[in-house]
């Protein structure tokens, strides 16, 4: 599996269109415009140093592992080349890893533009505070229980767009693996999100098994509201405070400033209060802990 989560493919002239066409995700998303220009400029690139060494598509495609249909595709811009076919494509060519140093590029712009905006911030953060009011935050999501959520949205997703949103919230999820500074992370989780079996049995436990491998993290902090609790800030909906290290910050709140993230220090005072007060009435870390476990025991 590699970094991005997706499974590492051979190359060879066993991979057919057929399934290439089965990759989801790897489409380019025309209202991201950034998007659009580095990968009409990586596609544009691989062309001209495809005809200058005078290959013909079908003939290059065969080279890389990949169908003549793909190779036009790529050129035109119109699908993000995967890391193994810019390697392979470097090697063909001859391009002394030039090719293949375009994936740096490529990669940033493999997720949604939205998403990619939101996982800057946690990578530079270096005190993050979240409390979801009507599901698990999607930085404690399992694969399947973050792909079991997609699936249910209304309208529905294509499957294309199912695995490309999964793939990029637990993309986000690199933040637990941060260092230098290593960054400050607490969570409240609602007790009816954790009841809630998304996906079936076994993936509500392997979820339950994640959350307690995630409190058990020196840097994390996570925390249960009980639902026999009296109102709370939070019933509104989410609360997030991501604070950094020159001082700066940015919150947002589904029932303050229209939902919007800010950084006005009036604002953001009252999102930490919000926050703060959440935490006060939510069980204790070590309760919490012991409460997931007497749910996967199956004693409350």
């Amino acid at each position: 599996m590699s970094v991005d989560g997706e499974a590492d493919q051979p190359l060879g002239d066993e991979r057919d269109e057929a399934q290439e066409a089965d990759e989801p995700g790897w489409e380019v998303d025309p209202d991201d415009e950034w998007g659009v220009a580095v990968i009409t400029t990586v596609g544009r690139q691989l062309k001209l140093r495809r005809e200058a060494a005078g290959m013909r598509a079908g003939q290059f495609g065969k080279a890389v592992g990949y169908g003549e249909d793909m190779v036009f595709k790529i050129e035109g811009g119109k699908r993000i080349p995967r890391q193994d076919y810019l390697n392979a494509a470097d090697e063909v060519l001859g391009a002394d890893g030039l090719i293949a140093a375009t994936w740096e590029d490529v990669k940033k712009v493999r997720y949604p533009r939205k998403v990619r905006e939101l996982a800057k911030l946690e990578a530079q953060a270096v005190e993050i505070g979240v409390y979801v009011c009507n599901s698990i935050s999607g930085l404690l999501q399992t694969p399947e229980h973050a792909r079991a959520l997609f699936r249910a949205a209304q309208p529905p997703y294509s499957p294309d767009d199912v695995e490309r949103m999964v793939a990029a919230r637990i993309a986000r999820q690199s933040i637990f693996e941060r260092s230098n500074p290593t960054p400050s992370i607490s969570f409240v989780l609602e007790e009816a999100t954790l009841r809630r079996e998304v996906g079936g049995t076994m993936v509500w436990r392997r979820q339950l098994e994640r959350l307690l491998e995630a409190g058990r993290l020196h840097n994390v902090t996570l925390q249960v509201m009980p639902t026999k609790t009296d109102a709370h800030p939070g019933v509104d909906g989410r609360v997030e405070v991501l604070k950094f290290a020159e001082g700066t910050a940015v919150g947002r709140s589904e029932g303050a400033f229209n939902g919007r993230p800010t950084s006005d220090p009036r604002q953001l005072r009252i999102l930490e209060l919000r926050y703060s007060t959440i935490r006060a009435q939510a069980l204790t870390p070590r309760e919490s802990l012991a409460f997931i476990e007497q749910l996967l025991l199956g004693e409350t």
